[in-house]
């Protein structure tokens, strides 16, 4: 792997789409690539993916097209295998992936840079109910089953605190995938 792989992950709700909205339309023309990611769900609620039923997925995962894949609270996600062409040509790619896969997606990709996007309680429970995908019980239930994560030592992790105004959090995420940053 001669580019980076940024891994991007935190609690729904902390806004990783909006700052990875955010951070795509600022390094248009860099060579920052954020990858697709392909999910059983219908697109909308800000949320950039390709739309596939469970049997579409099914099929790509038995055909080895996803670089990564994982299950999610009811939900497949999958990351295509045109992540490994990107990385090879040198650039920088990100992938929006999952708290609880990242240990299987470091032992595909050791060098894989982590960064965990967070914001406050009431800030993720706010946006959850602002997102109308669940009741506010479900909302309350996602929240008390919060789980710690853990990274293999050595792995570098930066956290992205996103309770205040996007554009802060939006810059730092910026600065951190350009080109040419040292994560040293």
């Amino acid at each position: 792997m001669t580019g980076r792989l940024i891994y991007v992950m935190g609690p729904s709700g902390a806004g990783k789409d909006a700052l990875l909205a955010f951070a795509r339309q600022r390094l248009m023309g860099e060579a920052v690539l954020f990858a697709h990611r392909y999910i059983t769900r219908p697109s909308g609620h800000g949320e950039v993916h390709v739309a596939l039923s469970v049997e579409e997925f099914a099929a790509r995962s038995v055909l080895g097209l996803f670089a990564l894949e994982w299950s999610s609270h009811g939900l497949r996600y999958g990351i295509g295998i045109e992540l490994d062409a990107w990385l090879a040509r040198g650039c920088a790619v990100v992938v929006n992936g999952s708290r609880q896969y990242v240990q299987h997606a470091l032992t595909r990709y050791p060098q894989a840079e982590v960064v965990h996007v967070d914001a406050a309680p009431h800030i993720l429970e706010a946006r959850l109910g602002a997102r109308a995908r669940e009741s506010a019980e479900q909302v309350v239930a996602r929240l008390a089953r919060r789980a710690p994560f853990s990274l293999p030592k050595g792995v570098r992790c930066t956290t992205i605190d996103n309770s205040g105004e996007l554009e802060e959090a939006g810059n730092a995420l910026v600065a951190l995938l350009r080109p040419g940053f040292d994560a040293e």
